[in-house]
């Protein structure tokens, strides 16, 4: 099995800079026809500057050729980040995104994350 960890970095979650999360949600695509995959999320906050915080961490169990959506309440924290980390026979096929809803549940674009925009990293982050 091979390992491959992501972060969207972390993100300003106030009405200061946009409209405030109340929730995000994580969706997972497994487009493997054969394997599944198994994906652990870690979401981290901050309520004051310079702390990082863990809120969530859990893992998903993804069969193949599915889809997998979790959703997190986030409202009232300052700043967020969630990671991940896929472990697959062929990690590059599952497809990652989250987006950031708004208190009615309306997406907030500017917390809508793609595969794409998301960053390498070696490992996710202790949660001590």
């Amino acid at each position: 099995m091979i390992r491959l960890a992501f972060t969207t970095g972390y993100m300003t979650n106030t009405r200061d800079f946009g409209t405030a999360c109340s929730n995000v949600v994580v969706n997972l695509v497994n487009e493997d026809t054969v394997n599944a995959a198994t994906v652990t999320i870690q979401i981290f906050f901050s309520l004051v500057p310079d702390t990082k915080i863990p809120l969530y961490v859990t893992s998903i169990n993804v069969p193949a050729n599915s889809i997998a959506r979790r959703t997190f309440f986030i409202q009232g924290v300052l700043a967020y980040e969630v990671q991940y980390n896929v472990v697959s026979a062929a990690p590059s096929n599952v497809v990652l995104s989250n987006f950031g809803l708004d208190q009615f549940g309306n997406v907030v674009q500017e917390h809508r994350v793609l595969q794409s925009e998301l960053t390498t990293i070696p490992a996710l982050s202790p949660v001590s």
